[in-house]
């Protein structure tokens, strides 16, 4: 089965649109390769632009954001962006519907926490590194922090979910059932 975790980057906003996460004059691109550098190119945090080339940036593997995360038009390149870029694993309070299923077909984790959850990840200190236990239905947050507590979430997956991810994605999902 697929791990899923590591290094965290915050993005603190409502409504971030596929257009943000890969702007629309890379979706000519015919190689998920070569939207590895604009994964965020456009995203605004508080009118301030993000710096998606920064060194915790690239050394992301997992994001912690608000609601309504992947909203906008239904394009894949959203998601594939963060493929390429080693993102496994996106935390929300909720995702646009089409985007969090094709999160799951390309293995990507889309877990859904409530608001007192994310509040709470959102207020650790230092460098994050959260692991997720899907059969457990658990994420643990940790920071290099000595005196910050360790934080456990629980989420729900349905079974089939679990299965697309645990797999990796559609693909090899498929292979391996039919």
């Amino acid at each position: 089965m697929k791990a899923f975790g590591g290094p965290v980057i915050y993005l603190d906003r409502n409504d971030i649109n596929t257009d943000e996460i890969i702007p629309a004059k890379y979706l000519t691109e015919i190689s998920k390769t070569a939207l590895k550098p604009h994964l965020l190119e456009d995203l605004l945090l508080n009118g301030i632009p993000f710096n998606h080339q920064a060194d915790e940036m690239k050394k992301a593997k997992v994001v912690v954001t608000r609601a309504n995360f992947g909203c906008g038009s239904s394009r894949e390149h959203a998601v594939w962006a963060f493929e390429v870029n080693d993102i496994n694993v996106v935390v929300a309070e909720s995702f646009a519907r089409i985007f969090r299923q094709n999160m799951f077909n390309c293995g990507i984790l889309a877990l859904e926490l409530d608001t007192v959850q994310l509040d709470t990840l959102f207020e650790m200190q230092g460098n994050i590194t959260i692991g997720v236990d899907l059969e457990k239905g658990q994420l643990t947050a940790s920071s290099d922090v000595p005196e910050q507590k360790e934080v456990i979430c629980s989420f729900v997956l349905n079974s089939f979910d679990k299965e697309l991810v645990g797999a990796g994605g559609w693909l090899t999902y498929a292979d391996q059932n039919f």
